[in-house]
Formats: C-alpha cells, structure tokens, sequence
C-alpha cells in the first residue's frame, strides 16, 4: 500500500533517486522542488501544483498524473508516454518541455500556455481539442497525430505535413500558413 499525502506543501526540496516512490500526493503543492535526479517508480500526482519545479532528465515511466498543473516548470528530455494513461491529465503554463516525448498519448483538451516545445515527440499523439497558447514549437514532430481541433493560432515555428496529421477544423493564423506548406516548398510572402 502506498503512503498517501493529502493537501500538504513542498518547498525548496531536492529529492533523490528513490524518495518519491510508492507514494501518492493528493491537493498538494510543489514549489521550488527539483525532480531531476528521480528514477519514478508507483507515485501518483492527483489534483497536484507544480511551481517552479525542475523535472529535466527524470524518468517518469511509472507515474500517474490526474489532473496535475506545471507552472514555469524546467521539464526538458522528459518521456511521458510510458506514464499511467488512465485519467492522464495536465496542464502546461510557462514551462519549458525541449526534447520531451508525449509519443502515443490520450492528451485531448491539454493546454500548453506560454510554453517551450522545441523538438518535442508527438508523434501518434492524441491531440484533440489542445490548445498550444504561444508556444515555439521549432522542430516538433507531429506525424501520424490527431490535431483535430487543435489551436496553434498564436503559435510559431511548427511544421506540420498535413498529409500524415490529421487537422481537420484546427485553428491556424495565417502567418503559420508557412508551417504547413513547407513540404509543397509553397512560400507565403
């Protein structure tokens, strides 16, 4: 059985390798705590904050995320795909997410605001209804994705080949045009 933490606050805490494991955090907030050393193993994050967090380089494999919130967070080189899929649910403001992998998940409806996506994996990702709110999405890879209804309106710097990502209704600014006709080598001046 895990040890269970309901509505308690972290502050400023370097965690090591194993500390976090087997447990579950419930209606608590982390700030200022670095998560970059953990090797995750049976933890569970329900209705939790992260504030000022540094996660780079974590292994996340065994982690359950339900309805968790990252604000300025550091959270770069990190796999999420092989998290707990089961009411997978985040939110994104401010953070910076280079290099992580979200390859094959359910993420409809996450919001991304104000967020560094550079060279992010969401390839066969379930992006439904996501909203990417000013986000550089420079080298992202979006191939064999569900973007339907997706919002890259003030977003930049994507690519998407619209042949091997299905769109259909997402929200583009006609600035981003370029983005997605980059392969036809079409230039919109």
């Amino acid at each position: 059985m895990p040890e269970y933490f309901l509505d308690v606050e972290y502050d400023s805490i370097a965690y090591n390798e194993e500390e976090v494991n087997f447990k579950e955090f419930e209606c608590c907030i982390f700030t200022n705590c670095n998560f970059s050393k953990c090797i995750f193993l049976a933890v569970t994050f329900i209705d939790c904050i992260f504030n000022d967090c540094t996660f780079s380089g974590a292994k996340i494999n065994y982690v359950a995320f339900r309805t968790v919130t990252f604000n300025r967070c550091e959270i770069k080189d990190v796999n999420f795909s092989m998290c707990d899929k089961l009411i997978f649910e985040i939110a994104f403001t401010g953070c910076i997410l280079d290099f992580s992998k979200f390859y094959t998940l359910k993420i409809k409806g996450t919001s991304f605001t104000n967020c560094s996506l550079i060279a992010v994996d969401f390839m066969a990702t379930d992006l439904t209804e996501v909203l990417f709110e000013n986000c550089d999405l420079y080298r992202s890879e979006f191939a064999k994705a569900i973007a339907n209804k997706a919002n890259f309106k003030t977003s930049y710097n994507y690519t998407i080949d619209p042949t091997k990502t299905k769109i259909k209704k997402a929200i583009f600014s006609l600035k981003g045009l370029e983005g997605l006709l980059y392969k036809h080598e079409i230039l919109v001046r």
